[in-house]
């Protein structure tokens, strides 16, 4: 089935999160787009055809080259050989594969490490990373973003306007890297002189250095922050993971500038590894739209019963799909695992389902297009167990392979009675959810979190878990987003806040929407200083509430907090709220020396509501008990899921995806047609109905 993958003006602008969208990439008819990366640098030439006839005929529409090949398209500094990549690119157009051309700039080659030592990324411990490995260049050196960009800048010119070149992917896994080799340190340094207007005067007083004595009279006093020093300034701190989030996205929008200067019909992209602390995705203001990668088997035990390690968590592709999707509403995933991994602490075979069910689980998110990490299993190298579409004698399928082949046959059924991407029951759509999220909260909290269990994450987890049990579509956003889009809007632990994001908030609500603040939120501001002011009042006239004091318990010695007769355990963090008469006071703690004082506030604000959670529990149960609560007194119709299982809804379907340890009957609603599976579900199933759209479920 030939693709049209030329990209088709939309009528208006959508900028989100900086990113702007000017083009649709992929046409809605395909649904997603399956593809496999191809490393024709290590196999004989004689076997490349083979391969690429082999991928067409299992079913892939595109395939990935260059990705870590600079040694090969720049053998010496300034020669260049793209004789190799253009026989491959002929080949994969010559069975219908499309091509996504990667910019390599993850493995230098050794003339260059060599030639330029400098360029070397230095740890904070002194430990110079050397050739022989990846990612081993500074982001922050400017030499190297010289070679780089000349390096790149020859690619986009000979394969800008090649029209078999779909897109381009950017570096590999990007990450912020916390570098102090001496360009870092000068680097930060500019950096500080811009944000704070060259006025060491405001720096000061943001990083508050009157304390300590550490006061600077020059932005050339200051260096990189040692993290490993247990007092190390905590503003300093958070400046520097700005910093070093700043340096990552400026090069990937470098790379950007000079791929579009060559490149106008071939979108860009990179596969982020969705880190939600990291602070760099969305960040990036050149990128078409993100994409990202996800591996779910090696070796943790996050998923349900005895083999739920064989499955994965049932939350980490949903988690990545709602991060990434808002950002401008495309996306797709990079990598996505095959089979067994060579790089988890244990490396086991996924239980025979999971890879389609992952494979699933990305498309019920909204994906565009899916790719795997890799079609053939490596002979040399690191990476020699990790598992491909294909075994080691470069034919035999893997059952990882199998089920790709499998995923691909029942799309395109599904192809043929797709409706437009936006077609979603009505009930679905009242309980769509924001989660407002910014990775500095994360990064000032975990500096300071003033008791050794508090856990960002897993605070944020009790309520996203929440959110899937319902069968709610979430939205993860930016301060950027307009609000008003959402019914409702939880704010998790948002710590650094200022009056202007607090008068939104009050606006929003104001205005009709429905606002979940938790314990932590609006303490700070966008410095990490409290203000002068009694503490957390900055949220005093949104909430109807102020805060007496907070406290934090032994993790042996919990606390209870009691809702509507049953009694929850915490220990991180609770906060003892003074409420105005307004307010309803949900939740109460018990067992100590404040006794029956209000832990959970509710208030009708203008046309909207406000609740705020002042306690963060062990297990979640309360914050659940909390949405149950809130979400039947808007009237907002919600399902009660399992965990374990998630239903989305997407083209006129509804996928219902087990990642329990049980097989779990979902009951359809009325008049659905069943495409694909049963509605009883065995563990790592699949069931995809196409609806009817009524209101109910």
């Amino acid at each position: 089935m030939k693709k049209q993958w030329i990209a088709l003006l939309l009528g208006s602008v959508l900028s989100v999160n900086g990113i702007c969208a000017q083009k649709q990439w992929f046409d809605e008819k395909d649904l997603t787009l399956t593809g496999a990366y191809y490393y024709p640098e290590h196999w004989d030439e004689s076997q490349w055809e083979r391969d690429l006839k082999r991928m067409h005929e299992l079913g892939f529409e595109f395939t990935h080259f260059a990705e870590f090949a600079w040694a090969q398209l720049e053998p010496e500094e300034g020669i260049y050989d793209f004789s190799w990549l253009d026989k491959a690119v002929e080949l994969a157009a010559k069975y219908d594969l499309k091509v996504i051309m990667c910019t390599s700039t993850a493995t230098p080659p050794v003339w260059l490490s060599r030639k330029y030592p400098e360029i070397l990324v230095r740890n904070e411990d002194g430990t110079i990373l050397d050739h022989g490995a990846r990612q081993h260049a500074s982001f922050a050196s400017p030499l190297y973003r010289k070679l780089a960009a000349r390096m790149i800048e020859a690619l986009a010119q000979h394969y800008g306007d090649d029209p078999r070149i779909i897109g381009w992917q950017l570096d590999n896994e990007p990450n912020v890297q916390f570098d102090y080799n001496k360009q870092a340190e000068l680097g930060f340094r500019d950096f500080l002189r811009q944000k704070y207007h060259d006025d060491i005067t405001a720096l000061n007083r943001a990083w508050g250095t009157a304390f300590w004595s550490e006061v600077y009279a020059s932005f050339d006093e200051i260096t990189l922050p040692k993290m490993a020093q247990m007092f190390m300034n905590a503003h300093q701190i958070l400046d520097y993971k700005r910093y070093a989030a700043h340096v990552t996205n400026d090069f990937l929008d470098e790379q950007c500038r000079l791929i579009k200067q060559y490149a106008h019909d071939q979108w860009v992209t990179t596969n982020y590894i969705p880190d939600y602390d990291r602070g760099i995705i969305g960040g990036s203001r050149q990128l078409d739209f993100v994409s990202y990668t996800r591996y779910m088997v090696y070796g943790d035990n996050e998923g349900i019963g005895r083999r739920g390690y064989r499955v994965g968590n049932p939350l980490r592709i949903a988690m990545a799909n709602d991060y990434v999707r808002p950002i401008n509403g495309t996306y797709g995933v990079m990598e996505l695992q095959p089979g067994q991994v060579n790089w988890g602490s244990i490396n086991p075979q996924p239980l025979p389902g999971a890879v389609r069910l992952w494979l699933w689980s990305v498309f019920a998110g909204g994906s565009d297009f899916i790719c795997t990490y890799r079609y053939r299993q490596p002979l040399y190298g690191t990476e020699q167990y990790h598992y491909g579409i294909v075994g080691t004698d470069g034919v035999t399928l893997t059952p990882g392979g199998h089920e790709y082949a499998q995923f691909i046959q029942e799309i395109k059924t599904l192809r043929k009675e797709a409706a437009p991407l936006d077609h979603k029951p009505e009930a679905y759509l009242k309980r769509t959810t924001a989660v407002l999220w910014n990775p500095e909260n994360y990064w000032s909290m975990d500096r300071q979190k003033q008791n050794r269990t508090w856990d960002t994450f897993h605070h944020l987890n009790h309520y996203y878990r929440a959110l899937k049990a319902y069968g709610a579509p979430v939205d993860f956003i930016s301060e950027e987003k307009d609000f008003t889009q959402y019914p409702v809007m939880i704010v998790p632990a948002y710590e650094l806040a200022d009056t202007a994001l607090v008068g939104r908030w009050m606006k929003y609500v104001e205005q009709g929407g429905n606002l979940v603040l938790t314990c932590r939120t609006g303490q700070k501001d966008r410095f990490g200083r409290f203000p002068e002011a009694p503490f957390g009042a900055m949220l005093d006239k949104l909430t109807g509430n102020r805060i007496d004091f907070y406290d934090l318990l032994l993790p042996d010695i919990p606390g209870k907090v009691s809702m509507d007769g049953t009694d929850y355990l915490w220990n991180t963090w609770g906060e003892i709220l003074v409420p105005g008469k307004e307010n309803e006071v949900w939740a109460t703690y018990k067992d100590e020396f404040y006794d029956g004082r209000p832990a959970v506030t509710f208030r009708r604000l203008g046309k909207g509501t406000v609740t705020y959670i002042g306690v963060d529990t062990r297990d979640g149960k309360l914050e659940r008990r909390i949405l149950d609560k809130l979400y039947a007194r808007l009237q907002i119709p919600v399902l009660d899921l399992p965990y374990g299982i998630t239903l989305e809804y997407r083209n006129g379907f509804g996928i219902v995806l087990n990642y329990s340890d049980r097989p779990y009957h979902f009951n359809l609603p009325d008049d659905s047609k069943v495409m694909i599976g049963t509605p009883d579900i065995p563990t790592a199933g699949v069931l995809v109905f196409k609806s009817q759209m009524k209101s109910s479920e």
